[in-house]
């Protein structure tokens, strides 16, 4: 995964994992949304953008479907309660 930040602005980082083409980007309230089927040239436009922001809102927001953001830990959840939460029989 390639990762480029940005030290301010709207969005405070991008990654993109040329493998599966998702991007996600990060954002200064810290929501973070994805993309699917992104090109890395589309990637490489946004890194060198002047306002990544506005070349997300022209390029990209509309253009490109939603994906599910991965997990900051990584991965899948190890067991239900990892989804669901609880599991405590009092």
């Amino acid at each position: 995964m390639t990762t480029k930040e940005f030290p301010g602005g709207r969005i405070r980082k991008a990654e993109y994992d040329p493998a599966s083409q998702e991007l996600q980007l990060h954002f200064d309230r810290g929501n973070v949304l994805a993309y699917k089927h992104v090109p890395e040239e589309v990637f490489r436009r946004l890194c060198s953008a002047p306002t990544p922001a506005t070349y997300w809102e022209d390029r990209i927001a509309e253009e490109y479907p939603k994906g599910q953001p991965k997990r900051a830990g990584g991965g899948a959840p190890k067991d239900l309660k990892d989804l669901f939460g609880g599991g405590d029989d009092n």
